[in-house]
């Protein structure tokens, strides 16, 4: 896990999988929505609405699985002061607050028809959207304070902390009588949908994964730019003092 601590040795790698993430990231989007808009059929009881669970799943595991990651950053920036723990949860915490966002818009926009009103205070929807709010505080507290060592570490405490809210989403509809409907994909009998519908919502789930490396990587890279402009700044003042 060392060996990558060296920026430079970051970048090498990231300017080999960067291509190969970005190529394949638009190509499996394109098949994804082809099979998620043209191929897979109507549902006999949702008629083309559903189609937005193409979006919304996938936003929706993306969202808790980047905050895992971040939760996985923080023991590794706590326990062994990986410098580059605290970059990555730098670049991924926006995105993940875009992909939970998402996840909470188009959930609405299925919804309303559904169940006829945008939202409702359900367990799974009030628990998604606390998540939103602890990227929103995440990013906040790490942008918090002059010395980014601190504003690293209240971040890094605040993401181990709000892990506790990650079961609470995956098990909300099991634990609590909710209006959202449980699990049909990650199922110990396996998925209960069709192979039409299926295989498009993998693809895009592949393509969401895909695009999240792809970003990251630009974001971490930014990142690692930033600071070495910071500190170059800071070592030419100290010289003309």
């Amino acid at each position: 896990m060392h060996y990558f601590a060296n920026p430079l040795r970051f970048q090498r790698l990231a300017d080999a999988i960067f291509p190969y993430a970005l190529i394949a990231t638009l190509a499996a989007t394109a098949v994804g929505l082809y099979g998620g808009l043209v191929t897979a059929p109507m549902d006999y009881q949702q008629g083309d609405a559903y189609r937005i669970i193409f979006v919304h799943v996938p936003a929706a595991w993306m969202a808790l699985f980047v905050y895992l990651t971040l939760a996985v950053a923080a023991v590794v920036s706590i326990v062994w002061r990986h410098p580059l723990a605290d970059l990555y949860g730098r670049a991924a915490a926006p995105v993940g607050a875009v992909f939970c966002f998402l996840a909470l818009v188009t959930g609405a926009i299925w919804g309303k028809p559904m169940w006829g009103t945008w939202w409702v205070w359900d367990a799974r929807l009030t628990s998604m959207l606390i998540l939103f709010f602890l990227y929103l505080g995440y990013s906040a507290l790490a942008d918090a304070f002059d010395d980014p060592q601190r504003g690293a570490r209240a971040a890094a405490i605040l993401a181990l902390v709000g892990s506790v809210n990650l079961p609470i989403i995956k098990f909300s509809v099991d634990w609590w009588n909710t209006l959202h409907q449980p699990a049909t994909v990650m199922r110990f009998d396996g998925p209960q949908m069709h192979l039409s519908m299926l295989w498009p919502l993998l693809t895009l789930a592949l393509a969401f994964k895909l695009y999240f490396v792809t970003v990251v990587i630009l974001r971490v890279r930014a990142e690692i730019t930033e600071r070495r402009i910071t500190n170059l700044r800071l070592a030419a003042e100290a010289g003309d003092d």
